[in-house]
């Protein structure tokens, strides 16, 4: 394979490429898109065009897609207002139908887009190949579930086929009722249950800052949480960092979080010495 030919010129250095695609090649690499980066196109395709290109160069990769602030659009359009607790949305039945119907239409739109750049996606969702199952996370969110089973052999399958499985984040509970899950909960529980290299949270921040809001390129468990006792890390961060805490801990063997406002900062973090963001660890 030429490498020359389908690099991006802006992307990492090719002997950097050349060496960890032989680390990842029999890897799996759980990818989780925040629906706060997707709101520009360009971004978008600039993911796509990087998603496609670790397919072409043989790497196992698992997508799990946010969609937020499509939802709030959704929602601001039939005059909804939307009640958070413990930053999750309340929902009952109307948003969920509002909210399955968005992040529907947005996994289609992936999978679409992926399949024009010559990648193989399929869709994973409740209304198709639905693989999570969840219990209500609390009654009094509504329709807000928590992973309870990932179907992992539906994701082998369709990995071993040199397909992309392109995740929503939303599960079915008892009577086949349709629940929506934090992406990045989604997510943590994808790569648990897959046990895969890596789990990479793209969002609309540089990864975690210290106190100077310097970035941290790595950081263990331990010293992630000593930042959340001193007020370091707060609020919005605070789920994110207990995904990747929960991930490490549980055969995960480490978590990204990198900018996806980046150019290709995907390529950055899977191919380069440097990488990009913050590399958390056990």
């Amino acid at each position: 394979m030429d490498l020359k030919k389908i690099l991006p010129e802006n992307g990492p250095p090719i002997e950097e490429v050349s060496k960890y695609i032989e680390k990842y090649k029999n890897e799996l690499i759980v990818i989780k898109y925040g629906g706060n980066v997707f709101i520009d196109r360009n971004i978008f395709n600039n993911f796509i065009e990087d998603i496609s290109l670790l397919n072409k160069l043989g790497l196992s990769i698992v997508v799990v897609h946010g969609g937020g602030p499509r939802i709030k659009r959704e929602l601001d359009k039939s005059n909804i207002q939307s009640k958070f607790i413990r930053g999750l949305r309340v929902t009952d039945e109307k948003i969920i139908n509002i909210v399955e119907s968005v992040l529907i239409d947005f996994n289609v739109d992936i999978v679409s887009s992926l399949n024009n750049m010559g990648s193989q996606a399929i869709s994973i969702n409740t209304k198709q190949n639905n693989i999570i199952e969840v219990l209500p996370e609390a009654e009094e969110l509504g329709f807000v579930g928590i992973p309870n089973k990932i179907d992992v052999d539906t994701i082998k399958n369709i990995i071993e086929k040199k397909t992309i499985p392109i995740i929503s984040p939303l599960g079915l509970g008892e009577k086949n009722q349709v629940y929506n899950i934090n992406g990045d909960t989604a997510a943590g529980a994808i790569a648990k249950s897959l046990k895969s290299r890596r789990l990479l949270l793209m969002t609309n921040v540089k990864g975690v800052l210290n106190k100077e809001k310097k970035l941290i390129e790595e950081i263990s468990s331990s010293e992630i949480l000593d930042m959340i006792k001193n007020g370091i890390i707060t609020e919005g961060m605070i789920p994110k960092i207990n995904t990747c805490l929960d991930a490490v801990n549980n055969g995960v063997t480490a978590v990204g979080i990198i900018d996806g406002r980046e150019k290709h900062s995907i390529l950055f973090e899977i191919f380069s010495d440097k990488g990009s963001g913050t590399l958390i660890r056990k």
